[in-house]
């Protein structure tokens, strides 16, 4: 495993963003474990955060694009921080875009925020987490809507490896499928459970036999 993701999963849980224990999804679904990007929220993380955004997005999509685009209202700082770190670690521009939640008709009038987007713009998709794709599917025609432009793909931070909606596949999987453009993830939690199982982390072991064993009950139920 790169040393980047190594550094992220131990970010992750220093931010207290990803916790383990008994928690209920808001599908209904009761996980061992969950994620809360909101957790973020000092200069010192966003900065890290978006330099791991950045390490991911260049190792997937290497230079070939020219927006980041967060959907309201997570994906705002996300794109904000990465397209930042871009500039510090690649020296490329990377503009940053967003959407409003409703149409502004006055001043900076719009549905977008940030740099508008125009024919032949190439843009990555940026989010925390995505289980089942619902702001996808709301953002995607509202992206396509500005012109003629490629989406190239999708980063979240972390994938839960989990049946999505359709109950077949994992979130990640429908969104390749039914948009046709690549889907990824900084760290999976396979990447996590691996990283942290049964290995002390500043003096705690947070994946002992017992959470692991939970852990692989709840894959047998919503596994993908």
């Amino acid at each position: 495993m790169e040393q980047y993701k190594q550094e992220f999963i131990e970010f992750m849980v220093e931010c207290q963003v990803l916790k383990f224990g008994e928690f209920t999804l808001k599908s209904g679904r009761k996980s061992p474990f969950f994620m809360n990007a909101g957790a973020y929220v000092t200069g010192s993380q966003l900065r890290r955060l978006g330099q791991y955004y950045a390490k991911a997005i260049h190792e997937n999509f290497g230079d070939d694009f020219d927006v980041l685009f967060g959907p309201a209202y997570k994906g705002i700082p996300l794109s904000v921080a990465a397209a930042i770190a871009y500039s510090e670690l690649y020296g490329k521009e990377i503009r940053y875009c967003s959407n409003r939640k409703e149409e502004k008709d006055h001043g900076d009038a719009g549905i977008l925020l940030g740099s508008s987007l125009q024919d032949g713009d190439r843009v990555v998709m940026i989010e925390d987490v995505t289980t089942s794709g619902k702001s996808i599917e709301e953002t995607f025609p509202i992206i396509k809507a500005q012109g003629n432009v490629e989406i190239k793909g999708l980063m979240v931070s972390l994938n839960r490896m989990e049946k999505g909606i359709g109950g077949s596949m994992s979130a990640l999987e429908e969104i390749r499928k039914k948009y046709g453009f690549d889907a990824h993830a900084i760290v999976t939690m396979e990447d996590v459970i691996s990283y942290l199982y049964n290995k002390p982390f500043r003096g705690k072991i947070y994946i002992d036999d017992a959470l692991k064993a939970a852990i692989d009950r709840y894959y047998e139920k919503y596994g993908a």
